[in-house]
């Protein structure tokens, strides 16, 4: 008898949910990091998190093997990475000798991530999207676990004279809004060599990466400053503060029906940010 064809449409499935294990693996490692009073390492896992993220969902849209398994363990993944261990790390570093309660700050941002992560399953996970309702939470994230880097470089020594813990307690309460507000961020551009669209898209990206891997240290969290405060200044100045859409409104009110298919397929959802 002939053996049977290796079942490669298994495998295909099982690999976004392997970036997202790995995105989840990051996150508690941070966790662990930051009890031990690393956080510099323990910033960058969950950078590392927020790359495996984004793979996941690409990995999954280009294979066609999306699940709502996977959208569903994606989100409970990013829970932990862009969530809790961000928070926490904040709390080790900032909020832990600031007062008895301070530790609500960090309550409440991890409130609104969770929030934000299940309103984008019900709105807007496994459809093409020109833009996030609400600030991304692997973006929220990652601003965060950028700041302590940010303070081993000279710009930081600059700004030494800045009331630091009030500005992160400003910092976390404005992520936490964000997460949860109708406020438009965009997603990342489209790269190509065909329009100027695309070519300006594909500019943007190599200019983050270049600087990204060159300059990690300075230059991730005022990119994760700018980032937000781009969706808020775009929308005072288009008047973007508007209600859900009808179509979305119904959807966060209906049930949701799971399908007999997704239950067989282990793949990634789409990539949260």
């Amino acid at each position: 008898m002939r053996p049977a064809p290796f079942p490669i449409r298994r495998v295909v499935l099982v690999v976004p949910s392997l970036f997202t294990l790995f995105n989840l693996f990051f996150g508690m490692w941070s966790i662990v990091l930051a009890t031990r009073g690393e956080f510099y390492r323990a910033g960058w896992f969950i950078v590392f998190a927020g790359i495996l993220d984004t793979l996941d969902g690409r990995v999954a849209r280009l294979s066609g093997t999306g699940t709502r398994f996977g959208a569903e363990l994606d989100s409970l993944v990013d829970i932990v990475s862009f969530g809790v261990a961000p928070a926490f790390l904040m709390y080790q570093i900032e909020f832990s000798g600031a007062g008895a309660a301070a530790w609500i700050f960090c309550y409440f941002y991890v409130m609104a991530a969770a929030i934000r992560l299940a309103r984008f399953n019900v709105t807007q996970a496994g459809r093409a999207k020109a833009h996030f309702i609400g600030l991304p939470s692997p973006a929220a994230g990652m601003t965060l676990a950028t700041f302590y880097p940010f303070t081993r470089t000279e710009w930081y020594d600059a700004l030494s004279g800045l009331p630091w813990q009030l500005l992160l307690t400003f910092l976390m309460i404005a992520l936490t809004i964000l997460m949860v507000s109708n406020v438009h961020y965009p997603t990342l551009p489209r790269a190509g060599f065909r329009t100027a669209r695309g070519l300006l898209g594909l500019t943007l990206i190599l200019v983050m990466l270049v600087f990204g891997i060159w300059q990690h240290d300075t230059f991730l969290f005022p990119l994760g400053i700018l980032y937000m405060a781009y969706g808020v200044v775009r929308a005072v100045l288009l008047g973007f503060f508007a209600a859900p859409a009808e179509d979305e409104e119904a959807e966060i009110a209906g049930p949701i029906v799971i399908d007999e298919s997704d239950s067989a397929g282990g793949g990634g959802g789409a990539s949260r940010a």
